[in-house]
């Protein structure tokens, strides 16, 4: 059984001259995913106490870790 690396393609940016990035979000999206694997089960733990908390520690992989990987990287 063969693991594929997730490969993902944004066109229509104006970051490099051909308009297309591969890298920067392919490596956000895997950058995600090691956050997400960290922080979502310490969210959900904290969101049993205090509300706003949790769901500001889940949403932080998707709003912070991974728009700033893949806009860190322009190709």
């Amino acid at each position: 059984m063969a693991v594929g690396v997730p490969i993902c393609v944004q066109c229509g940016t104006a970051a490099n001259p051909c308009r297309c990035k591969v890298v920067g979000p392919t490596l956000g999206f895997l950058a995600f995913a090691a956050a997400a694997i960290v922080e979502w089960p310490v969210g959900a733990l904290v969101y049993c106490f205090r509300h706003m908390k949790g769901r500001r520690i889940m949403a932080h992989p998707a709003t912070v870790v991974y728009p700033s990987v893949s806009n860190a990287i322009p190709i």
